[in-house]
């Protein structure tokens, strides 16, 4: 009797591909239909890659300036670039205003507002990872899996921006409620317990926590206003509200620790 592969296993391996430019897992066929809810688990694994980068170049004797930039830069590169377009697309089509918002949006050209905003958000994660210092290498991974929580909730919460009226992203068509979330659930207990596990005293541990859960404020906060203000999301604004947490959870832990 030959066993067959879950179907969640299916969608584990296609969020893979979906979201990160890594390899696909050649004995699993990938399966798109229900993604996003592993797209924290994803965070996980390409900000543990960036914590594992940043340690390496330190150990290597990189200063921290450079293991920042190296760290950073290989972010962007296991993502492809999708959150960043998104992001400068949506801040082109704020700009243009809300009659033009989705035409300049899906415009491939990238305006003033876009350049700017990447500028920004680049030159602030950059500040706040010079702050932290040590603490870098446990900021990557919190930001990128709350980061990755944020389009759950506008998939959950808003509808698809399109021409078409009846048209969905192909996350809402295939969205199951709330249960979506269980997956991110269980990575946010694996990040608690590793930190309860990893050699800090207990009030950096509580103070690493706390800044932890603090997290779900903003995860929550920017995709909906971004939402309100936009009358609701599409894939671009998804990448948007990726960046923006990502970039105020490294805020956050800069300000506490």
């Amino acid at each position: 009797m030959i066993l067959s592969t879950p179907k969640w296993l299916k969608d584990l391996a296609g969020a893979w591909i979906f979201y990160s430019i890594l390899p696909g897992w050649p004995w699993i066929k990938p399966r798109f239909k229900r993604i996003a809810r592993f797209a924290p688990w994803i965070g996980l694994l390409l900000g543990a890659l960036q914590s594992g980068t940043w340690i390496l170049l330190s150990h290597l004797g990189w200063p921290i300036t450079s293991s920042c930039l190296a760290s950073i830069a290989l972010g962007a590169f296991l993502t492809g670039g999708l959150h960043i377009d998104g992001l400068m697309d949506t801040a082109d089509g704020i700009a243009a205003g809300k009659t033009r918002c989705l035409e300049a949006m899906k415009d491939s050209r990238v305006g003033s507002s876009g350049v700017q905003i990447l500028l920004l958000i680049t030159l602030i994660q950059i500040a706040t990872l010079f702050k932290l210092g040590s603490y870098a290498p446990f900021a990557f991974p919190i930001a990128a899996f709350w980061g990755r929580c944020a389009p759950l909730w506008a998939i959950n919460n808003f509808s698809y921006l399109s021409k078409s009226p009846r048209k969905n992203s192909f996350h809402q068509n295939t969205i199951k409620s709330w249960n979506e979330a269980l997956p991110a659930l269980q990575a946010l207990l694996l990040i608690i317990t590793t930190i309860t596990l990893i050699p800090l005293d207990m009030i950096n541990k509580i103070n690493l926590i706390n800044c932890i859960l603090i997290g779900i404020f903003p995860t929550i906060l920017i995709p909906h206003l971004l939402g309100l203000y936009l009358g609701g999301h599409t894939g671009d604004s998804y990448g948007a509200s990726l960046i923006l947490v990502e970039t105020f959870i490294f805020l956050i832990l800069a300000s506490a620790l």
